[in-house]
């Protein structure tokens, strides 16, 4: 049987590391995606807004970022945004599209990419961490009967070292993506 703060924990942590595993999609590994521009906040209609809500973003190769707006009168906010996020791109106007080309990486760059996503794991491993930290507590306050308490932490430290575990995996992918040339 699962205990509700068990089934908490889980969806919590499991909420961390797909967290986690989304910020390791906007790290360029030379391959273009779409996530990799879709949080770029445009200047659209007298508000900000996120490319991927004023835009349709494609790849039509993997050198290649397309974005093209719903409204065509937003391509130069589209342009100025993107410049302006300083990601390292350089978009082209091309009539009502906005094409992205992704350039080669350096050595070195894909050094600072692997730091970058080092960093993001170890905060996914923190926030991980303080779910645990914070279910603990309130299991003691719960005032379960010990072989249960005891039981619940024993479960609760697996379903924290599987999380870690699957932030270490995709970060270990991550690394060979950006490293492999």
């Amino acid at each position: 049987m699962s205990h509700p703060i068990l089934t908490d924990t889980q969806a919590k942590m499991k909420k961390a590391v797909d967290y986690t595993l989304h910020e390791f999609s906007s790290i360029h590994t030379g391959k273009a995606t779409p996530a990799m521009v879709e949080g770029v906040m445009v200047e659209a209609y007298g508000s900000m807004m996120r490319l991927k809500e004023c835009a349709a973003i494609s790849t039509p190769d993997p050198r290649l970022i397309q974005v093209q707006p719903w409204d065509a009168s937003l391509v130069k906010a589209v342009e100025k945004a993107i410049q302006a996020a300083n990601l390292g791109f350089n978009p082209i106007v091309d009539g009502k599209l906005v094409r992205i080309p992704l350039p080669d990486m350096s050595r070195e760059r894909r050094q600072e990419f692997v730091k970058t996503a080092h960093k993001l794991a170890e905060d996914g491993r923190v926030h991980v961490r303080n779910v645990r930290r914070d279910v603990l507590e309130a299991v003691k306050k719960a005032k379960l009967p010990e072989d249960e308490a005891k039981r619940l932490e024993k479960d609760i430290q697996t379903v924290t070292d599987k999380s870690i575990k699957d932030i270490a995996d995709h970060l270990a992918h991550k690394e060979k993506e950006l490293l492999a040339v």
